[in-house]
């Protein structure tokens, strides 16, 4: 348990320097500028004007120029059409941190959706996670997520608040390494399960490790085999209905001494070494889309 809490504390500086999806890293990465070297490609302002709630989502002033800098290496536009994300549908985020995706997804699923961003529970350590909470919590009185709302992903797995049944979407971007650290994937993955509605579907962004590794040992580095999130989805009862390298990166060698930390937004390794991380970019990442089969 000692190490769990080391580990946890040290994915809390992730959040809070700049790491995330998650580790869970959606949080204050906010903060961190884009390297020049990097500059982010985004489609002219005019393409916000189509009527699209996606685009206008992405291109909306309610992002920073931190957030927006991730845009190329997150994909959001590609990665939520990916999943099937459409306005009006009712869409459950898990552990949402600080909100880099939220801020996305609550303005793109229009009047008529709903978002739902399942935290962490604010009172149990380690110590940072009431900040995160908070922040998220304020963040949320903003006009742009009139629509979301905030519940409790207990430390058990549990989805508290949720009915079974209810909700078109369940998605989670760089978080699963967590939740095999925690010892809940698999509850939580059964809890996606209990509250899609037949058909609905499960979307999972995750930092990706070499084939072949052990599991548990890699996820204290941040990573997963693809192939062990497949399984563990599939013993739940879901269908892999597609899998995409829209959030792939060849130049992940991912054999960093302190793990997938030592990569951008969070640049956690040695100072000499940050420029060529800087170049590598961020993760390697799967992009899995499963399905609630229809007689479930």
């Amino acid at each position: 348990m000692k190490a769990l809490q080391v580990l946890m504390i040290f994915v809390a500086a992730v959040w809070l320097t700049g790491c995330g999806d998650q580790s869970a890293d959606n949080g204050a990465e906010a903060t961190m500028p884009p390297p020049a070297e990097q500059a982010t490609d985004r489609a002219p302002a005019a393409d916000a004007d189509d009527g699209d709630l996606l685009d206008k989502a992405i291109a909306g002033e309610h992002r920073s120029d931190g957030n927006r800098a991730r845009d190329q290496y997150r994909h959001p536009k590609e990665t939520l059409t990916f999943f099937g994300l459409e306005p009006g549908m009712t869409v459950v985020e898990l552990f949402p941190g600080g909100g880099w995706y939220t801020e996305v997804l609550a303005p793109a699923l229009g009047e008529d959706g709903r978002l739902i961003g399942a935290q962490f529970e604010a009172s149990a350590p380690p110590a940072y996670r009431p900040g995160v909470v908070a922040r998220y919590q304020e963040m949320l009185t903003r006009p742009e997520f009139a629509n979301t709302e905030m519940v409790t992903l207990d430390d058990s797995g549990v989805l508290q608040g949720v009915d079974d049944a209810s909700v078109d979407r369940v998605l989670t971007f760089r978080n699963v390494h967590n939740w095999m650290v925690a010892g809940t994937f698999d509850a939580v993955v059964a809890e996606a399960a209990r509250v899609l509605k037949p058909g609905g579907v499960f979307g999972v962004v995750e930092h990706r490790a070499a084939e072949g590794v052990d599991p548990a040992e890699s996820a204290r580095r941040g990573y997963v085999p693809e192939t062990y999130v497949i399984e563990r989805a599939n013993a739940a009862g879901f269908v892999l209905e597609a899998r995409s390298d829209i959030n792939a990166n060849p130049n992940d060698t991912k054999d960093y001494a302190r793990g997938v930390w030592e990569l951008p937004p969070t640049l956690g390794g040695d100072e000499a070494e940050r420029d060529a991380r800087r170049a590598i970019g961020e993760s390697d990442r799967m992009t899995l889309k499963f399905v609630k089969p229809a007689d479930r």
